[in-house]
């Protein structure tokens, strides 16, 4: 008898989930009794947002952590393994990109586990979809240095990357380092070179911005600074 691993998008910020998630999602989520979450807190906000069937006390919450080994994983999966189902929950949008659901994801398969991905918000996608650049052929860094210097160079690395592959480049950044990548870009690639910046996803204050870097210079960047963004570069 073996369960289901189901993996719940969650809300990219503070909006009702109606107004972001489909119904089927919302209903599976309020159905779960078990969880595996990449952060406690976060997770029992949105759980209770969606108001649950059971109150989100009563609600087994497990953190998955950093980097779990094996016999953690294996841990994790008892419940599912037992025919129960179970939710995987990022901080924010989807389970198993730019967090550590992968390596569940991967002993859940293992373990000969059903696995539901469910539909949702991925800033990544939605930031791609928004910024005309190359949907067919593109590749996600994650974070990029935080020291200056060695910021510029990986950003001289993905603009050549990009130039080379015809690929779009998608990277984030700590939001209050925000105002240091964005000049950091616009003096670092060539002018031609365009940047898309798309901020604050699915959030009322949600805007996307795709220009030449020549465009970004001299323009006041403090806009983005302490705001989720994901920025796109395409040589």
């Amino acid at each position: 008898m073996t369960g289901t691993v189901y993996l719940v998008p969650n809300l990219l910020g503070a909006v009702a989930p109606e107004d972001v998630l489909p119904a089927r999602t919302i209903a599976i989520a309020r159905s779960l009794e078990h969880w595996i979450v990449e952060t406690p807190k976060p997770a029992r906000a949105f759980l209770k947002s969606l108001v649950p069937a059971r109150p989100v006390a009563e609600l087994g919450i497990e953190t998955i952590g950093e980097d779990p080994d094996r016999a953690r994983i294996e841990r994790l999966l008892a419940p599912a393994r037992g025919g129960f189902p179970v939710g995987l929950l990022s901080d924010a949008g989807c389970p198993g990109i730019a967090d550590p659901g992968a390596a569940l994801v991967a002993g859940a398969h293992a373990a000969g586990l059903c696995v539901v991905p469910l539909v949702g918000p991925s800033s990544l996608l939605l930031a791609l979809m928004a910024s005309g650049m190359n949907g067919q052929r593109f590749a996600f860094h994650g974070y990029l240095p935080a020291k200056s210097e060695a910021r510029a160079i990986a950003v001289r690395a993905l603009e050549a990357r990009s130039r080379a592959e015809r690929a779009a480049q998608l990277f984030i950044e700590t939001p209050y380092r925000n105002v240091a990548m964005l000049e950091t870009l616009a003096a670092t690639l060539a002018p031609a070179t365009r940047l898309c910046v798309a901020a604050d996803l699915t959030l009322p204050t949600e805007s996307v911005t795709t220009r030449p870097a020549a465009q970004w210079r001299g323009r006041d960047v403090t806009v983005y600074a302490k705001r989720p963004a994901i920025f796109i570069v395409e040589a």
